[in-house]
């Protein structure tokens, strides 16, 4: 994919999430696609892809993300963006908390056939729970 090409598609992701459009979402990964994330552990296929997608979602209903260009190399890219939003759902068997969050994360992908083959999000999990309150940290 040439780097037009990769730009077009996680602006398209992007947009997907800010609208909450999960089918478009799903249009973005491959069919034997994997994503790997703190919150929702390995996902393999477009089911499990389709629950991390809808538990963030449904976690963080008024999530923003601003997301910086892409850097391609070949079939990989990284991408760095900025999360804000509220857990107003709750997460992982804990209750909403209302309480909000900025968090920046990064996007490690690689890429197959015009589509996300696998994705990691790197991104502080303990830093979000301690911004919702779900954790206190020790003062230094």
């Amino acid at each position: 994919m040439t780097h037009e090409e990769v730009a077009s598609l996680l602006d398209r992701r992007f947009t997907a999430l800010s609208i909450r459009d999960i089918a478009t979402l799903m249009t973005v990964h491959a069919v034997d696609g994997v994503v790997d994330s703190p919150l929702g552990g390995h996902a393999k296929g477009p089911e499990a892809i389709r629950k991390v997608y809808e538990a963030w979602l449904a976690s963080f209903p008024d999530a923003e993300f601003e997301a910086e260009p892409p850097i391609v190399d070949g079939d990989r890219v990284a991408q760095a963006t900025m999360v804000h939003g509220t857990d107003m759902g709750g997460f992982m068997g804990l209750p909403p908390t209302g309480k909000k969050f900025a968090m920046p994360m990064v996007f490690l992908l690689t890429m197959q056939d015009g589509k996300i083959l696998h994705e990691r999000r790197v991104y502080d999990f303990t830093g979000l729970l301690i911004q919702l309150g779900v954790l206190k940290a020790k003062p230094a």
